[in-house]
């Protein structure tokens, strides 16, 4: 059996307003919670068994996946009583796994969206002998990322976390957030406490000579922190830039989902998505944007790389660029909203109340 521990206990802070009432990894994407666009790509690479490591809003998650029989998979979750970072995490489901000492178990972050070969991620493991692999991806500018260099056979020789000087950059290749560990090695992980894999166990098991490989595979990969993020990752879903067999319908300019409504003269493109129960009205035009349930665009508004929350109402011929709307807020018509802007859940804009000239 292949296992795999899905990180999902983060309190996705830098989302908010999207996260005041769904924890990250179930704030949609495509039609569907982001993470079951992760659950169905582990089932597809062979995965059986998933374990959850759960914490902000831990609630939400099994009333959705219960055991996982759905996606093909079984589902177990575990709770942080206290946050407790990414190897605390991973160490505090260990015993949930059913793998032997050598046995391969898969680790993901809970908030990247990737194009990942998982099976040759753990090929690479297999043939190298690893005591853990790395999924490493090469990006312009690693500043904001923890480096990894790696050797001709790829393996790892040093974390060095987010270099500010030329000088200190000398690789782009990152941590890409996805691991392939011999099942002993997380026992290693002390328990109990707050760890961090990235700063405190990988760091460790290099200097005490453990085999750490890196396998680079840079196709699709974006770290979905950001509200901006979120956005262009739903769109890609849609536009099949990024795969998943979850995404519910064909690839293309829109995705609407059954109970959705759209006026006919209404224009959605760039991979724009209406949930259930969502309304756009005549003559909206909405690009590159993400619409949750209930939602309701009124006539003649322009959206672009926007999302709309749940129950939200954005008023007739208001303008959104690069906004955030939390759930259940009322923008009233003839706005105008730029410049990721953020309106807080359930939040009341009168009409015309705030405007930005092109000029702004």
């Amino acid at each position: 059996m292949t296992e795999a521990i899905l990180l999902v206990g983060g309190k996705g802070t830098r989302l908010r307003p999207l996260t005041v009432n769904t924890p990250k990894p179930m704030v949609p994407a495509a039609g569907v919670p982001f993470l079951t666009h992760q659950l169905a790509r582990a089932r597809a690479a062979g995965v059986e068994h998933v374990v959850l490591a759960t914490s902000y809003l831990a609630e939400v998650f099994e009333p959705h996946f219960g055991d996982g029989s759905a996606l093909g998979l079984s589902l177990e979750y575990v709770t942080e009583e206290e946050p407790l970072g990414t190897g605390g995490a991973i160490r505090n489901v260990a015993s949930r796994l059913h793998s032997g000492a050598d046995d391969p178990v898969l680790v993901f972050n809970g908030d990247i969206l990737t194009g990942l070969d998982i099976r040759a991620l753990v090929a690479t493991h297999a043939d190298s002998g690893a005591d853990v692999s790395l999924h490493l991806t090469r990006v312009d500018d690693p500043r904001a990322f923890g480096l990894v260099p790696t050797d001709p056979t790829g393996r790892v020789t040093a974390f060095l976390e987010k270099p500010q000087t030329p000088e200190e950059i000398v690789t782009d290749q990152i941590n890409a957030g996805a691991y392939v560990f011999r099942r002993s090695v997380i026992d290693t992980i002390p328990a109990g406490r707050p760890v961090s894999v990235e700063r405190e166990t990988f760091p460790e098991l290099l200097a005490s000579g453990a085999h750490l490989q890196g396998l680079v595979d840079s196709t699709y990969w974006l770290d979905l922190g950001t509200p901006q993020a979120f956005v262009r990752g739903s769109a890609d879903l849609v536009l099949g830039h990024a795969p998943s067999p979850a995404v519910p319908g064909r690839c293309g300019d829109r995705l609407v989902l059954p109970t959705a409504r759209v006026a006919r003269d209404a224009k959605l493109t760039g991979g724009t998505v209406v949930g259930d129960g969502a309304v756009v009205g005549a003559g909206a035009r909405i690009t590159g944007s993400t619409l949750h349930a209930d939602a309701v665009v009124e006539p003649g508004a322009v959206i672009t790389d926007s999302l709309i929350g749940a129950g939200a109402r954005i008023g007739a011929r208001t303008v959104l660029t690069g906004a955030v709307i939390g759930d259940g807020a009322h923008v009233g018509p003839d706005n105008e909203l730029r410049e990721g802007i953020r309106i807080w859940c359930n939040a009341v804009l009168p009409a015309g109340s705030v405007r930005f000239s092109s000029d702004q």
